[in-house]
């Protein structure tokens, strides 16, 4: 099990740690995961994320061949700004999700997830042309996420830029180090995640900690982490969607380049919008009380099985569970279903995610 750069810091400050995606990492600390999710919503939480991956893909056309490789079109952007994409099968599954930041025509950065790291770069050097350079800096940089309405605050007085747009990035010079700061997350809040060497990254965190305590700022572990995204109907990788289930079914269609004549899976894909799927995602808002987890079997009225949650969880800004569900394509908005939570038939609505409003443009 691979260990983050701010492992021992993680130790220092009492995180209970376990393992994900490869690597120990922290899931809460001391403050509980309620506590940490309630001051990413409210003021700002402070995420280590060092076990994403990070991707260079270098060369000229660089551009060219992620975008033919990758569902999104990059067209769509400009330089300096982030895009979310997928890497597919050819038969339409999603390998793993993705944000690409489009350095240039001949530079595109790409922070794949921890687990699929080495299969996407499997995949792009198995494709990339000579001219192509595809390099892995999965162990040698960290990621540290700065989320929340007082972020920018945070970064300010830290003096790292805070005035970008959504889905931009810019690189920045800090205490004579390199740092990309992108204005990317994966809360919903207003934040900010910064890639840096391992070495930096270590300095960044001792720094943000230490100022950000003016702010309300507390470290945050995986647990609201997945809060979080689930109440925003964020998708993770191995459970909302996998190389079993497609964009159409998952309902991220939007991150598709539809009009692209190439990418990998389209032809699947296309085939696919075109029939229509024989199951789609859906949320589910807990009517009775209890928590609905992943992997857990839906049934309808007349108690007739119609998919299963994929991921699951306690809202603490609802204060009611929640949970994602593949179902059944006859399901409707507005539905009442049952899950199956240990032998109970939990009663819930169907909805569409994201469970909370926030602000993050």
């Amino acid at each position: 099990m691979a260990e983050v750069p701010l492992y021992s810091h993680h130790i220092a400050l009492g995180a209970k740690l376990g393992p994900f995606g490869g690597w120990q990492m922290p899931i809460e600390y001391p403050t509980g995961t309620v506590a940490e999710h309630q001051a990413v919503r409210t003021a700002v939480g402070i995420f280590d994320v060092s076990h994403m991956g990070k991707v260079v893909v270098s060369g000229v056309g660089a551009k060219e061949f992620v975008n033919s490789v990758l569902t999104n079109d990059l067209n769509r952007i400009g330089i300096g700004q982030a895009q979310y994409s997928m890497l597919c099968n050819e038969s339409g599954g999603i390998v793993d999700d993705l944000i690409v930041y489009l350095a240039g025509e001949d530079e595109v950065r790409i922070i794949p997830n921890a687990s699929n790291a080495v299969s996407v770069v499997a995949a792009l050097q198995a494709l990339a042309p000579h001219s192509i350079e595809v390099i892995d800096n999965h162990l040698a940089q960290g990621i540290v996420a700065v989320q929340g309405p007082k972020s920018p605050a945070v970064m300010a007085a830290l003096g790292l830029e805070n005035d970008l747009h959504y889905m931009a990035f810019a690189d920045v010079v800090w205490e004579d180090a390199s740092v990309t700061v992108c204005r990317t997350g994966y809360t919903g809040e207003v934040g900010y995640e910064l890639v840096a060497a391992n070495s930096v990254i270590v300095r960044l965190w001792e720094s943000l900690l230490s100022v950000g305590a003016d702010f309300g700022l507390v470290p945050c572990g995986l647990g609201a982490r997945d809060t979080l995204r689930t109440e925003m109907g964020y998708v993770l990788h191995g459970q909302d969607i996998s190389p079993d289930i497609s964009p159409v079914e998952a309902r991220t269609g939007w991150a598709v380049g539809w009009g692209k004549s190439e990418f990998v899976g389209r032809e699947a894909l296309l085939a696919q919008r075109e029939q229509g799927p024989q199951r789609i995602a859906w949320g589910l808002s807990a009517i009775d009380r209890g928590i609905p987890r992943a992997h857990m079997a839906v049934f309808n009225a007349a108690d007739e099985p119609i998919g299963e949650t994929t991921s699951g969880t306690f809202s603490p800004t609802l204060s009611k569970g929640i949970a994602l569900a593949l179902l059944a394509y006859e399901v409707h908005l507005g539905d009442e279903i049952f899950v199956d939570v240990r032998g109970r038939k939990l009663r819930c609505e169907v909805v569409r995610p994201p469970f909370v409003q926030t602000i993050i443009t």
